[in-house]
């Protein structure tokens, strides 16, 4: 006997300002992407429990995507209530991307990487192909700020895209702690006047720290970026600017990775986001947020199998399964054969209250 998702309503009508319908219909969303491995509707419509034709409940579906939109702060503070996150948090930022027809889908995202956990608490739908602005990665972290405060924040963490004097002096100015990768033939003016490429500077003293600016950013702030590099083992250079000590950033770069698996767990190696056809902004931006319930279910039921003991590594060295797997494959045998366990590990996520000695402070 599979979950029926009208059992969980209850605990979503505690939370969430819907009508009885549409809290079904949330329910048997997120149940239903867990189960069927997959964000397409049609597929979706088939988990309602009734005897109403296929059309009728995808049209339901339809409608709920048309009229629905869950707030983003509410739903960043649930996350991070129900997985039991302690502040300050490592965040990530990255996009990803895919094509349905000739639309490209552009999902600007902001991550919490935690020891065990990766999930999204922040997003925007870009509404075009390419590159994300600074503007556009300063509001999103200002509503990230204006949701949780920015003592919540360790450091943040980003790929070569996110550069620009905008976005650093925003950093800078705020004084948020971030670690973010540059392109080796990106011009700096040194503390000293002298204006180079980074590689030059890279190119024989791999182990010095620079301090400098880039070309469009305000003079005062020369000093409050430095520039680190290390070798990689295809012996190309990574090159971090930062504005904690060089040691701190290079090692707490690793963890942007991080966001690159939280992409696969909602693609290929969870629930293949990509084979929605939805396009609108809005609909896009709700789906995320369906889809970062149901992951974070999965990692509340590995935390109940697996406790504190980790996930056995390979031969190769790596884990054998993610946190998000482990749990996420648990979870879709709950749903199929023990419907009680899978709801009382979905009851017990939404009941949780926040950590007393590290909360988050709302703003």
């Amino acid at each position: 006997m599979s979950l029926c998702p009208n059992s969980l309503v209850s605990t979503l009508s505690c939370h969430l300002a819907l009508s009885n319908s549409r809290l079904e219909t949330l329910a048997t969303l997120i149940v239903g992407c867990i189960s069927a491995r997959t964000v397409n509707l049609s597929h979706l419509a088939g988990h309602f429990c009734g005897a109403a034709q296929p059309a009728s409940y995808y049209r339901r579906v339809q409608r709920f995507f048309q009229y629905v939109r869950l707030d983003e702060g509410w739903l960043a503070q649930l996350i991070i209530r129900m997985l039991q996150l302690r502040a300050p948090f490592t965040l990530c930022l990255d996009r990803t991307t895919w094509k349905i027809g000739d639309k490209h889908i552009n999902l600007l995202v902001l991550c919490i990487a935690a020891r065990r956990v990766r999930i999204p608490v922040m997003w925007h739908v870009l509404d075009r192909a390419g590159n994300s602005s600074n503007r556009e990665c300063i509001a999103l972290l200002q509503r990230y700020i204006a949701c949780c405060g920015r003592d919540t924040i360790n450091i943040v963490l980003a790929d070569r895209e996110f550069i620009g004097g905008q976005w650093f002096e925003f950093l800078v100015k705020n004084d948020i702690p971030f670690a973010i990768r540059v392109r080796n033939n990106l011009m700096v003016e040194l503390d000293n006047g002298r204006c180079v490429p980074l590689k030059f500077l890279f190119a024989r003293t791999i182990g010095k720290v620079y301090r400098g600016r880039f070309a469009d950013m305000d003079d005062s702030l020369a000093d409050h970026i430095s520039f680190a590099a290390k070798r990689l083992k295809d012996r190309s250079i990574l090159i971090i600017a930062s504005n904690i000590t060089a040691r701190t950033a290079l090692n707490l770069y690793r963890k942007r990775w991080q966001i690159e698996c939280l992409f696969g767990d909602t693609k290929k190696r969870g629930l293949n986001m990509e084979d929605t056809h939805l396009k609108h902004p809005g609909k896009l931006a709700l789906l995320l947020a369906i889809v970062t319930l149901a992951m974070a279910w999965a990692h509340a039921s590995a935390s109940i199998i697996k406790g504190k003991t980790g996930i056995k590594r390979a031969g190769h060295g790596y884990r054998r399964k993610s946190w998000f797997r482990t749990g996420f494959d648990i979870l879709r045998t709950w749903l199929s054969h023990f419907p009680d366990q899978a709801k009382l590990v979905w009851v017990t996520m939404w009941n949780r209250r926040p950590n007393t000695r590290k909360s988050v402070r709302v703003v």
